[in-house]
């Protein structure tokens, strides 16, 4: 029997993520695509990405208005319950057999928490990972608890998804998903991505993407500022700026970064959306990638350019050698800049090891979801005395 299957994206990253998984289920024969499109991606101010969405050959089944012109955290909470509100007519009108959730953002949890409650089985990718700097740590769990299916991108993560009461059966390691395009996706040349980009990339340059850390006391602007006053020091070097996500606190940087890049035109880009190939394609020849996105912890080190990360958002994830941790301070990001660049953190013929698989992931979750017997009555799988050994 053929099953329609629901896919929610809410940001340009978690889409990038799931191009190739959404191609498979678009082509696969036994499967019928129905695309929820939300967050971020509806709004003009994070570059209403949406309209990439449907450039790439996607139809979007249902858009869900959610984000508040907001910043704080109530603002946050607001957006989710709009979310909530939506997600159940939209999902009401769609009748999925199965909806797919990626990764641990507000808006997914809206989206799991809807789903849960109408019946509808969730298969939960990238559950089980840690990041102690966000409260994504804490909605990535309580997304495994409202799922059926998972697929984890390391046998850790696996196990730790087990260790949250989730039976082994339904527990499956398929790697990370993002990586898929390394071995699927034509990436750009220099050139070429200089023309789509309209700006001339003429020195070594950096990737820059810098999102607000929601937990602890790591103050945005403060810690963007440093990284601003940073980057000066390499005046050789250009500067691919993207956009923060739609967390409290990412307005904030938005001005500083466009303030940034007007006073040096020609050395600085700032972008709300590089769109995953463009994405992939500047890391592929950058220098170093810089900042605390979860993309250079999982994607670049598999491009064996190193990443600079900032601060504590990405704290307790699995990190291949070339991801280099700094703390939240201009002395200390410099200093590990300069390790990036002078590449010093390896052997000169050294290959980095990347945990997070080999590109084979969306295969694996098609045969997830097509082997789906759906019981509602989960039962909570306790782990032995011989388990914890």
């Amino acid at each position: 029997m053929n099953k329609n299957v629901a896919v929610f994206t809410g940001t340009r990253a978690e889409y990038g993520l799931l191009f190739w998984l959404l191609k498979d289920i678009q082509n696969d024969p036994q499967l019928q695509l129905q695309l929820l499109v939300s967050g971020m991606h509806l709004s003009p101010e994070f570059g209403e990405t949406y309209q990439q969405i449907e450039k790439d050959g996607f139809v979007i089944d249902e858009k869900i208005e959610i984000l508040l012109s907001s910043d704080s955290a109530v603002g946050t909470a607001k957006s989710m319950g709009l979310g909530v509100l939506g997600f159940s007519d939209a999902l009401a009108r769609l009748q999925p057999d199965v909806l797919v959730i990626l990764g641990d953002r507000f808006e997914a949890l809206a989206a799991a928490q809807t789903a849960m409650i109408m019946r509808i089985p969730i298969v939960h990718l990238h559950g089980g990972e840690i990041t102690e700097g966000a409260y994504d740590d804490a909605i990535r769990h309580a997304i495994t608890k409202l799922s059926y299916l998972h697929g984890t991108s390391t046998e850790a993560y696996r196990q730790r998804v087990i260790q949250l009461g989730e039976a082994p059966e339904r527990v499956t390691n398929v790697g990370a998903i993002g990586l898929d395009h390394l071995k699927r996706a034509t990436f750009m040349s220099v050139d070429e991505l200089s023309e789509s980009l309209n700006f001339k990339l003429t020195k070594p340059y950096f990737v820059v993407t810098y999102h607000p850390v929601t937990l602890g006391d790591e103050a945005p602007e403060t810690t963007f500022q440093m990284l601003l006053d940073t980057l000066d020091a390499y005046p050789d070097h250009q500067v691919i700026l993207t956009y923060p996500n739609a967390d409290d606190g990412g307005r904030r940087i938005i001005p500083m970064l466009e303030e940034y890049a007007r006073q040096h035109p020609r050395r600085v880009l700032a972008i709300p959306s590089l769109g995953q190939v463009r994405y992939l394609s500047s890391i592929a020849h950058a220098t170093a990638v810089i900042g605390n996105s979860s993309s250079g912890i999982i994607e670049v080190p598999s491009f064996d350019v190193p990443t600079v990360n900032i601060g504590t958002r990405q704290k307790g994830r699995l990190a291949a050698k070339s991801v280099l941790n700094t703390q939240p301070t201009q002395t200390s990001m410099a200093d590990a800049i300069k390790v990036a660049v002078t590449r010093n953190y390896k052997q000169r013929d050294e290959q980095i090891h990347n945990p997070y698989g080999q590109g084979d992931s969306s295969a694996k979750v098609i045969e997830m979801i097509k082997s789906l017997n759906f019981e509602p009555s989960k039962a909570f799988y306790d782990l032995t005395f011989d388990d914890v050994q």
